[in-house]
């Protein structure tokens, strides 16, 4: 633990108040915001766009793959781009792209058209969650880049809470209206152009020493270790707790509207506590922090099996979202930490790549599980990770 003088404090939650004003950072939080709007702002649309475009509910589930697929292989070269030509060289043309591409799904009649603009806007938005946290590590340093880090946490959860209704009160206009929240990307492009202009990372030689180099720092047992923890955070969020705990709650005789609020405390115990992420490291190692998270995740599995009222759902919940709000800024503060300037954008991105395999592997995984023991016996086999998490821990 580290303490620190009084008036050192006051002087730090000066400065962190300042960073919250500071212009390059509320473009990075832009960038955020349309980062997680592609999903989350479209998702309450799908059933008024299926029954508008003829198709079954099967097929328009398709409009979410689309959009995500290109990130699962275009991320490295995202990164890659973004270390050699610079960030925002790479991070306006992304936010143009998504915001054309969106903006034309609103126009179209085909259910073909909007998947092939779908996919061009998945192009454009695998940049934006990556380049979000490559350029907050290039711009900030020490206490300041874990307070923007938290603060970009926060932003982002909020963003993951209040889409799905603004989208939902948009589809009940129109089933393209949500659509036209992809205009968003235009201001922050132009934005990004104005206050996002830095000095480039400095090369690393040619493009076969740069990925050589790139390849021997993520072949690093601190890295490995990094984005094996990333892997499992996100295998606990979507498995565990977006798909097993409703139904765990809905096996209890709780019903759909109080699953819905019960649901939204964790992404909102997260935004309270990643808000505050720069003032608990001033008293707390990131490491004790992931460690704290681990702790808080294996609590939430040992409890949320045994739900039997909405007060113990509560707990687990409030549980949940303090080990997610202490983990994810943490997570982004090493790796931006980790990473040379130079190979930044990279790491990052494969970072992100380890996010997404989580966020397909968690509910697959909970399925099998839930197949073969039942739902019970599935949450206390994922007990299993944590752990795995904390040896992961002793590698950093």
């Amino acid at each position: 633990m580290r303490l620190g003088s009084a008036s050192g404090g006051a002087a730090m939650s000066r400065e962190s108040d300042r960073l919250y004003r500071d212009r390059r950072l509320l473009v990075v939080f832009g960038v955020t915001l349309n980062a997680i709007m592609g999903v989350t702002s479209i998702a309450p649309a799908l059933p008024a766009m299926a029954r508008a475009l003829g198709v079954g509910s099967n097929e328009i589930a398709l409009v979410i793959t689309a959009f995500t697929l290109p990130g699962a292989f275009l991320a490295p070269l995202v990164g890659v781009l973004s270390d050699r030509y610079g960030r925002v060289e790479v991070l306006v043309p992304s936010l143009l792209i998504f915001g054309c591409a969106g903006l034309a799904c609103f126009f179209v009649k085909s259910f073909e058209l909007l998947l092939v603009l779908r996919f061009l806007q998945g192009i454009g938005a695998t940049g934006l969650g990556i380049l979000n946290i490559t350029i907050i590590g290039d711009l900030f340093a020490g206490r300041r880049r874990t307070a923007a880090l938290g603060y970009n946490a926060s932003i982002l959860n909020a963003g993951s809470m209040l889409y799905p209704a603004i989208g939902g009160l948009l589809a009940s206009i129109g089933w393209n209206y949500p659509f036209l929240l992809s205009a968003a990307a235009f201001p922050v492009a132009i934005l990004a152009l104005l206050h996002l202009r830095y000095p480039k990372p400095r090369g690393a030689g040619g493009f076969r020493e740069y990925a050589s180099g790139a390849l021997n720092l993520m072949r690093r047992k601190r890295m490995l270790a990094l984005f094996t923890i990333t892997l499992l955070a996100f295998v606990m969020l979507y498995g565990p707790y977006l798909t097993c705990m409703p139904l765990i709650l809905d096996e209890r005789g709780i019903g759909s509207r109080e699953i819905g609020a019960l649901m939204s405390l964790a992404p909102l115990t997260t935004v309270l506590v990643s808000s505050q992420f720069g003032r608990i490291t001033r008293a707390y190692e990131i490491k004790r922090l992931v460690g704290t998270a681990c702790i808080f995740y294996l609590l939430f599995v040992a409890i949320a099996p045994r739900v039997s009222s909405v007060e113990t759902a509560i707990v687990a919940a409030l549980l949940f979202g303090a080990a997610h709000g202490l983990n994810l800024p943490s997570i982004h503060s090493l790796v931006v930490s980790l990473a040379p300037p130079e190979y930044r954008g990279v790491v990052t991105s494969i970072n992100g790549m380890m996010l997404r395999a989580g966020q397909t592997i968690g509910p697959v995984l909970v399925a099998l599980l839930a197949g073969s023991l039942g739902l019970a016996n599935a949450f206390y086999s994922i007990a299993l990770l944590p752990p795995l998490m904390l040896l992961a821990l002793l590698a950093l």
